[in-house]
């Protein structure tokens, strides 16, 4: 059989048109957050078994998921792959031989399998948005730029996928601190497909990095309406809520949690479970009670205290067994990662042992009320956090943890240097201006405490 294309022109070895037509719904419903593009593809593979591009899509979409509960699914979609793949083409035989490195635990290997998948073929939008989204996942924050550089300028509006390309360019320059550019992109790509997700997105974390609040909060709530109901409509939600906690307007967080990030869904997915723990650890490092929200968390992450998978999860975790006093689930979830860092070689090994490991124990102190060693665990990490993987926005509760255990293991001079430190970023954040009044109080410095509470209310007051 001779070969096809996709939509972009892409060469397809599987030369049915209403196959490739299927694979081409699936991505747009992946890039687009509408549906399920897993059972789509489902769909065509129970039409088209010997699709080799098809299983290669499911496989390299369930790695996006790091959770241990979809492996198997996507180890049986790798051997239907490769069972098939002498009939494939050189573009297939390069995403096969990714995914072949993520279940072995390579993740830096199926990157770069993908990365020269997309110098033979750049206008695989496929492979830019999997290099891109593991770039963010392992934190490689100049990668998660310079991939939709290399390509950018043989794309253009003609070709089918450049919205997305767009909102990839805006995410991955705003990580970088191109702010002007990243949302230039960004409205680019809403300009010509309002259902974005990823393009509000870019711009929502343009916003928070800028301290821009009030415009944050009026530009989520116009897009909300077509963020669709997939759990990236609920991390856009996340972002939502951080504006509003950012100038302490509180009961808007709450509404946002229950009504978005708290589904009695018990299905496992992390995502949901992710955004609902960072955002309830912020409330308690500002002392904000949030009742019996902590126990139906905790009884998610519970049954993958052990998984080891991805250290970004773990510390998350961790946030809801200790908050939860679930002292013997963060002992398995410690314990396993410290015999998983002694025995395995994956490429998870140096983000757990580095940060997560060092990240989970300072969690466990500072809710022990040990708070000069949760200082003492974080501060040598500090400026290596986005080893962790996921945005600057995410991993800014390290920073947070950081500050708040400085104060109250009454280091005031550490504290002020680092409350310093977040209002040279964002200089109208009234939490920003709060920690530095309280290091001044510390101090004993009164007036200088007063001008920054006086600061921090007249921001509040606007």
């Amino acid at each position: 059989m001779t070969g096809a294309s996709d939509c972009r022109g892409i060469p397809v070895s599987y030369p049915v048109v209403s196959a490739i037509e299927g694979l081409d719904r699936a991505q747009e419903m992946s890039l687009a957050f509408r549906g399920d593009s897993v059972a789509e593809i489902d769909k065509v593979i129970a039409e088209h078994p010997s699709f080799i591009m098809a299983h290669l899509f499911k496989a390299a979409t369930l790695t996006q998921a790091m959770e241990t509960r979809i492996y198997g699914d996507m180890v049986k979609a790798v051997q239907d792959a490769e069972n098939l793949i002498s009939n494939g083409n050189d573009r297939e035989k390069g995403h096969l031989a990714a995914v072949k490195c993520w279940i072995e635990g390579d993740f830096f290997g199926a990157v770069q399998c993908w990365e020269a998948v997309l110098t033979q073929y750049p206008l695989d939008l496929f492979a830019l948005q999997l290099v891109h989204y593991t770039d963010v996942l392992l934190g490689d924050v100049v990668g998660q730029r310079d991939v939709v550089a290399r390509v950018f300028n043989l794309w253009d509006e003609g070709i089918p996928g450049f919205e997305f390309v767009l909102g990839f360019y805006s995410f991955g320059l705003e990580e970088n601190r191109d702010f002007m550019h990243a949302e230039e992109m960004g409205r680019r790509a809403l300009a010509m497909r309002p259902d974005n997700p990823y393009a509000v997105h870019a711009v929502a974390h343009v916003m928070e990095m800028k301290g821009r609040h009030s415009g944050g909060i009026r530009f989520m709530n116009d897009h909300a309406v077509r963020w669709g109901t997939s759990n990236f409509a609920n991390h856009l939600w996340w972002h939502t809520s951080l504006f509003h906690l950012d100038i302490d307007d509180i009961d808007p967080v709450f509404e946002i949690y229950d009504n978005h990030l708290c589904s009695a869904d018990s299905s496992g997915d992390k995502y949901e479970e992710l955004d609902a723990s960072a955002l309830l650890w912020r409330l308690q490092l500002l002392d904000v009670d949030v009742g019996e929200r902590w126990k139906n968390l905790a009884d998610k992450w519970e049954r993958s205290a052990a998984d080891t998978l991805y250290a970004f999860n773990d510390v998350h975790a961790m946030m809801t067994f200790v908050s939860d006093n679930r002292t013997d689930a963060a002992k398995t979830l410690l314990t396993a990662n410290e015999r998983y860092v002694e025995n395995a070689s994956d490429a998870n090994v140096a983000m757990s042992r580095e940060i997560g490991i060092p990240f989970c124990v300072a969690i466990q102190d500072f809710k022990t009320g040990k708070y000069g060693d949760c200082v003492d665990h974080l501060l040598p990490v500090r400026y290596m956090t986005h080893r962790l993987g996921g945005s600057f926005a995410q991993r800014d509760v390290i920073g947070w943890t950081l500050l708040e255990a400085a104060l109250r293991a009454r280091r005031f001079d550490l504290a002020l240097g680092l409350a310093n430190e977040r209002t040279a970023l964002k200089p109208t954040s009234v939490q920003n201006w709060r920690y530095v009044a309280r290091a001044f109080r510390g101090l004993g410095d009164r007036s200088n405490a007063d001008r920054a509470d006086a600061r921090a209310q007249s921001l509040f007051a606007a």
